[in-house]
């Protein structure tokens, strides 16, 4: 009796190849809800995959570029200040967005705690599935050894009366002795019919592999953790004056977030000489700084003073601080003295460089002593030149010929308030001028040793000349000053270890090879067929050369006999 097909159980009359409940349309599928544990696992399994850890370590590094665009609070607090001068408008919005800050601030924080995350997510799953792989024994050997790359086949011819297992035992067992020599995992594997051996190597690989990865994790920590116990300060120190590392003598300072500020270690620096050489003027190159050097003395509290050099790229190691020389002037001595004769101020007063011939900016402040609060602004000039439109710059960064030009203001200096203000600026608003350009009385104009009256019958200024007895001129007759950064890092020398570490890892990521070896002997009457076959795990195109070599001084080694083996 015939039967259709639509006649059988379970198929469609109209479409007889189809089975009656097959669904035409994904609409009719039921899909299981995930619910809320489910969400958790699936970001979860997102977040720790490697791809996301990628782009975590890519946004990273993009959002470290604004760092490097803009000055931050806590390496540059000057050039913020500086920046919200120049850029009025703009600096309130990149302020607000956290640009001043980028390695404290909340967007930055969050791309590195959730790379930090990540990498965790992804290491911790693959160590323990490669420590299990560690512990396990090499795969047994295929059956058929031909479909694998590098596959060799040799048949060797046994000597009349040699017994044919004994001969594939010898074999078999050379085989695993080279391969063992060679640095495989080797492991037997006998048949009936066959002896082989199995061989695996490159676990350093995938160890390196892990190793990089959980280093980078170590980089993070060592950034994140070291960073809080991480500070910067800046100084500056007038020849023959001491700093003593404490609050009250840093003129900028930014700690981490763990640093107590009260607990710094304890120790001093005086500078004795700040030594620098120019090229002679007239010649080529006139005036380029060849050497800076800062002779200090530096003392730790309990112990002896010792002697210490700072130079450019050289810093000095203090108590675990590093001490950095990053910049140099001149501090003309001034002395002001009221109507009566009395001093009420004198000071080496630094005066910050504007070109490369040391034409020097500075202020001077005197809000007690007089009938009125006096500011003083101008320049000093090392080697003093006349411009074509009247006006002086410096022609030579040493003191060939030095002078100092003030303006004179009067009034209010706005330090009564409280108000933090800088030493190296004068706000003139409110303020009278007495002497400079505009009001028909020139500005001062002194020379080391001079004195002048000042305008209005303050009282007079004087130019000190530190060293009128000197027989060279005016070498040595002002004094010179340091700007110093004071920096410790407590996590560089983790981020050094765990950088070694993953840049070890990555090498042996990329260069150590991962594959498995197997050699088969079978004896066939008075011959043995012997395979050899590769595996690699990726890439690998040394492999068929490799299982060639293997397969050539395996043979060579079946044609001497045997070492005898001491036990």
């Amino acid at each position: 009796m015939s039967r259709s097909l639509s006649d059988g159980p379970g198929l469609d009359a109209s479409e007889p190849m189809r089975p009656a409940d097959h669904a035409d349309s994904a609409a009719e599928v039921s899909q299981p809800a995930l619910g809320f544990v489910g969400w958790l696992r699936w970001g979860w399994r997102q977040l720790t995959s490697m791809r996301t850890a990628l782009v975590l370590l890519l946004l990273l590094a993009i959002a470290a570029v604004p760092g490097s665009l803009v000055p931050q609070r806590s390496a540059d607090p000057n050039g913020v200040t500086q920046y919200f001068a120049d850029n009025p408008d703009l600096a309130p919005i990149l302020d607000n967005l956290s640009l001043f800050d980028v390695y404290t601030s909340p967007w930055f924080s969050a791309i590195y705690i959730l790379l930090f995350v990540s990498l965790i997510g992804c290491v911790i799953p693959r160590t323990k599935h490669h420590w299990k792989a560690l512990r396990a024994k090499p795969p047994r050997t295929p059956a058929r050894l031909s479909r694998l790359d590098g596959h060799r086949c040799e048949v060797v011819e046994l000597a009349p009366g040699t017994d044919a297992s004994a001969a594939a035992e010898s074999a078999v067992e050379r085989a695993r002795e080279q391969l063992k020599r060679a640095g495989y995992r080797v492991e037997r594997y006998d048949s009936a019919s066959a002896l082989s051996v199995s061989g695996e190597r490159g676990y350093l690989k995938e160890t390196g592999n892990l190793v990089f990865h959980a280093a980078l994790v170590g980089v993070l920590l060592s950034v994140g953790v070291g960073g809080g116990f991480t500070y910067t300060g800046q100084t500056v120190i007038i020849e023959g004056r001491t700093f003593v590392n404490s609050m009250l003598d840093y003129t900028s300072f930014n700690p981490g977030r763990f640093v107590d500020e009260n607990a710094l270690s304890p120790y001093s620096l005086t500078l004795d000489r700040f030594d620098v050489t120019y090229q002679p003027y007239g010649s080529q190159g006139s005036g380029q700084a060849g050497d800076f050097v800062a002779n200090l003395t530096t003392q730790r509290a309990g112990e002896e003073p010792q002697s210490g050099e700072v130079r450019v790229n050289h810093p000095l190691e203090m108590a675990g601080d590093r001490i950095y020389l990053m910049g140099n002037g001149y501090a003309p001595t001034i002395t002001i003295r009221n109507a009566d004769d009395e001093v009420v101020f004198s000071e080496s007063v630094p005066f910050l460089p504007q070109d490369t011939n040391m034409t020097s900016l500075g202020v001077v402040k005197v809000p007690d002593g007089l009938s009125e609060q006096m500011g003083l602004v101008g320049f000093f000039y090392p080697t003093q030149a006349p411009l074509d439109s009247g006006a002086f710059t410096s022609a030579y960064p040493d003191l060939v010929l030095p002078v100092l030009s003030l303006d004179v203001y009067v009034g209010d200096l706005g330090i009564d308030d409280g108000t933090p203000r800088s030493v190296y600026t004068l706000d003139p608003s409110g303020m009278e001028k007495l002497a400079g350009r505009g009001t028909g009385v020139a500005s001062l104009e002194l020379a080391p040793g001079d004195t002048a009256e000042l305008p209005g019958g303050y009282g007079s200024i004087t130019f000190e000349n530190e060293a009128s007895d000197s027989a060279d001129g005016y070498e040595g007759s002002v004094k010179r000053y340091v700007s110093l950064s004071i920096h410790r890092d407590a996590g560089a020398a983790w981020v050094l270890v765990f950088a070694v570490l993953a840049t070890a890892g990555l090498l042996a990521a990329l260069f150590v090879p991962r594959r498995r070896m197997w050699v088969k002997v079978t004896p066939q009457g008075h011959t043995l067929r012997i395979e050899y076959a590769g595996l690699a795990r990726g890439e690998d195109p040394t492999l068929e050369g490799a299982v060639a070599q293997f397969a050539q001084r395996h043979g060579e080694s079946l044609q001497t006999p045997p070492t005898p083996r001491v036990d």
